[in-house]
């Protein structure tokens, strides 16, 4: 039978620290442009991921369903880079959102390095 607490190790916690990040600085600009529909869409983004860290790691109700959440985790942070080149014409000359793009590419290789344990 399986554990329903997961166990923090190394790989969760980068995990943890990566979703934070990214979910923190999508909150910022979002409530930075709150008025606009993409400061909206901002905000979205940061709970999303809030939302699914949650799923991930601390709340048993998941448990059973933690590699579906993990498998959807990095496909939101997939679209969420995927959206980032196709909706910002300037991409490539904006530092905090290559930063941002640089800790999601590291949370998808974390979350699937936790995939094959």
């Amino acid at each position: 039978m399986k554990s329903t607490r997961p166990v923090f190790g190394p790989l969760q916690y980068g995990i943890i620290v990566l979703t934070t990040l990214t979910a923190l600085l999508h909150l910022a600009l979002g409530i930075g442009f709150f008025q606009d529909t993409l400061g909206k869409l901002f905000v979205l983004n940061g709970l999303g991921y809030f939302a699914l860290l949650a799923a991930l790691y601390f709340l048993p109700q998941f448990a059973g369903m933690r590699s579906l959440v993990r498998w959807a985790l990095m496909a939101f942070t997939a679209v969420t880079i995927v959206a980032y080149f196709v909706m910002n014409p300037d991409a490539l000359t904006r530092a905090p959102g290559l930063i941002d793009k640089a800790i999601e590419v590291a949370l998808i290789v974390l979350l699937y390095l936790e995939s094959r344990r």
